[in-house]
């Protein structure tokens, strides 16, 4: 399979020009999906997944959340990788990045290749933030890996009315047990499905050494584009022989 590669956009905001990175599938139409990117920033992981996403069929927009602080990733091979992306997280101005992604999916929604509904997939950092615009916005569908904000964000449960799901790791130590029954009693009470991995630690599908669970991220990622073909189906490629005539 011929992996899509990205396209640097700028998406117009009151402050100036937002980067994102655009992927294209192979049709080159698609349903959209909004990928907010973990603390490492627009990383090779957050690259590839986006790629993946693609090849099954979807328009995907990356926006630099970090834009703002002058910066587009963090170099997953320093030593110095988790405290940079961690400092990066905490000088976020958040309620200002809900806004950036917010519009992002706008914009998102507006590009001439995206066909049908625009959701949102968000990992860590992204999984928080994608929770947040949820509930401010309108997307078709909200997929959330292990939302380190999440149990800030509950209040606000209520306001997501998109399809959602929900992955954590079960030995997770960032957000314990106890935190994710709390986050699981808020989100399912909104119809959103939820669900957890034996062993799994935080950012279990980054495959970083330190964080990668292999089973628990190919378990997820199944459930996730799942998920996608029921509440985000991507159309079939009539053939142009087949397709009556104009």
């Amino acid at each position: 399979m011929i992996t899509p590669a990205a396209q640097l956009i700028h998406i117009q905001t009151p402050d100036g020009p937002m980067p994102a990175r655009v992927w294209l599938p192979p049709q080159q139409t698609g349903p959209g999906l909004l990928l907010v990117h973990e603390i490492f920033g627009i990383s090779g992981y957050i690259e590839r997944r986006a790629a993946d996403l693609a090849a099954l069929g979807y328009v995907v927009c990356a926006p630099e959340v970090y834009w703002r602080l002058g910066v587009s990733k963090v170099d997953e091979g320093s030593s110095d990788a988790l405290a940079e992306g961690m400092d990066l997280a905490q000088r976020v101005d958040w309620d200002q990045a809900v806004a950036d992604v917010k519009l992002a999916l706008s914009h998102l929604r507006g590009m001439i290749e995206v066909t049908g509904g625009a959701g949102l997939i968000g990992f860590c950092f992204g999984g928080g933030l994608a929770f947040n615009v949820a509930a401010v916005s309108d997307p078709d569908v909200l997929i959330s890996y292990y939302g380190s904000a999440l149990a800030q964000l509950l209040p606000l449960a209520g306001r997501v009315t998109a399809r959602s799901l929900h992955h954590f790791g079960r030995a997770d130590g960032f957000i314990p047990e106890s935190t994710q029954n709390d986050i699981r009693a808020a989100v399912t009470q909104q119809g959103a499905r939820f669900e957890t991995y034996e062993g799994a630690n935080h950012a279990f599908d980054n495959p970083m050494p330190a964080f990668h669970h292999p089973e628990a991220s190919a378990a997820a990622w199944a459930t996730s584009t799942q998920f996608l073909s029921e509440f985000l189906p991507v159309p079939a490629t009539v053939p142009v022989w087949d397709r009556p005539p104009a």
